[in-house]
Parts: C-alpha cells; structure tokens; sequence
C-alpha cells in the first residue's frame, strides 16, 4: 500500500472553486495539482478530472464528478480541523457558515473549551475544536 489519502466527489463542476476557498481559509495550505477535462469530455469543459490539495499538511484528492449520482457528502465522515486560538476557531467559524449549516453551533458542549460543527457551501463536513 502506498498511502491513504482522504477523497472527495463534488458535483456540478465546483471541485477547484471548493479547493480555492478551503487553501485561502487555513494557513499553511496549497493546490497541488490539477488535471482538467478537455473538449472530448467525459465531463464539461474546464472541471476537475483529479486534483490534489493540501490543509496543513494533509493532502486531499478531489473531482468533479461527470455523472450526477443521487448521494452527496454526509456528516457521517467530517474534517476535524484543532484550532490554537479563540479567534482562529470563531473565524473559521463564521466564514464556513456562509451559506453552510450548523450541525452543532460553536459552543463549550464540555469537552473542550468550544467546538462547533457545520456543514459548509459545498455541503462538506468539519468539526472546529478549541482545546481547554
């Protein structure tokens, strides 16, 4: 085996827009690569046949998917980002609930000293954590 590397399936072409709003919100992050389609196809014009990006560190592999399928991403499977600073977690925060949905609003729930969980725009899954 040579690694394990999360992967996510968007749909209507918003693969690199995705990618370019989660690299411009966490420090220490990067699109690797891009390989697009081509006139020929499968899928339309100029999206995502197989990016990569990184988040701190952790590489993500990415498309756009040219079959529009009936599922799309669930919280069950959600990215767990450990923020250092109060104002970090609550910017991150807000800017993910821009047009996202709170699964669990940012808050102390008593395990840490505040978490929150959301659903952003493109309907991916995060949890944002602060440590006591």
């Amino acid at each position: 085996m040579k690694n394990v590397q999360p992967f996510l399936m968007f749909q209507g072409g918003i693969a690199e827009e995705a990618m370019t709003y989660y690299t411009s919100l966490i420090e220490d992050s990067e699109i690797k690569s891009i390989t697009r389609y081509g006139a020929e196809g499968p899928g339309e014009e100029g999206t995502v046949v197989q990016a990569v990006f990184s988040l701190k560190g952790q590489e993500f592999m990415c498309i756009d998917s040219h079959i529009n399928h009936e599922f799309t991403f669930t919280p069950s499977f959600s990215i767990y980002l450990t923020c250092d600073t109060e104002e970090e977690i609550d910017n991150l925060y807000e800017k993910m609930m821009k047009n996202g949905t709170a699964l669990m609003p940012i808050n102390n729930y008593g395990f840490s000293k505040k978490f929150g969980w959301l659903n952003d725009q493109f309907g991916v899954s995060w949890q944002l954590n602060l440590p006591e």
